[in-house]
């Protein structure tokens, strides 16, 4: 079958093609452009649906839940602050992930690290109280990040208290030998900052005489500490 030239077409034809591709491109100019709405976190399932629903496979549905709850700052189409987010909601999501999955850190370290990273103070501080409870289950394996959000406690809200609290909690709680010493340690420079020397300097001859430390290193800065915080006692 031969083509037809566009010549013999009829006139009529080709015009009503042309207003027709004219109207087109005018009706969607003139509509308003699609915008992407944001999806928000929904409270999840409880933990006993989930172990149902992972079939025996706890961790692969938990690695899921993270994938999931991550999502929803980075949308099709949209960025999502994560501080606008339903604090309450992200960590009973990252509860869950830890009870499918209790020997992750993947869970705690994003509260600590990304969840607590927000100019919000309220929602800072619900992340860092998540992390020293979820820390109480299992010190020995969790200290990293509790040690972290004892940093922020510290330097971005400047609670020293509540950095206290955190830093004791590592000291007594994380006692196995795999965790540093300068872990164990944080509490000294906060008390120092809170201008508790007397209890610093308790806490510094409770390490040199426990045996607990056997690092020359650390015990000479130990050592070292002590004197400082004498001399500065005596001065006063």
């Amino acid at each position: 079958m031969r083509e037809r030239s566009i010549s013999s077409v009829p006139k009529w034809a080709v015009l009503l093609l042309v207003f027709g591709m004219a109207l087109q491109i005018g009706w969607c100019s003139l509509r308003p452009a699609q915008q992407a709405k944001a999806e928000y976190v929904e409270a999840p399932p409880s933990l006993s649906t989930l172990r149902i629903l992972s079939v025996g496979e706890p961790i692969a549905l938990a690695k899921l839940l993270m994938f999931y709850l991550q999502a929803f700052d980075q949308q099709a189409g949209i960025s999502v602050p994560v501080q606008t987010l339903d604090y309450v909601l992200v960590t009973q999501w990252l509860g869950r992930v830890s009870d499918l999955d209790p020997l992750a850190q993947y869970p705690l370290t994003v509260a600590s690290q990304l969840y607590a990273e927000v100019p919000d103070g309220t929602k800072k501080r619900q992340m860092l109280e998540f992390v020293y409870q979820r820390f109480l289950e299992n010190p020995n394996h969790r200290w990293k990040s509790l040690a972290h959000v004892t940093l922020i406690a510290k330097y971005q809200l400047k609670d020293l208290p509540l950095a206290l609290r955190y830093a004791k909690a590592l000291r007594l709680q994380a006692t196995d030998k795999n965790v540093p010493d300068w872990v164990r340690q944080l509490e000294i420079f906060v008390l120092e900052d809170m201008d508790e020397l007397e209890s610093a300097k308790i806490l510094i001859g409770g390490f040199l005489q426990s045996g607990q430390i056997s690092d020359p290193r650390e015990l000479h800065f130990l050592s070292t500490r002590l004197k400082e915080l004498e001399a500065r006692t005596t001065a006063k």
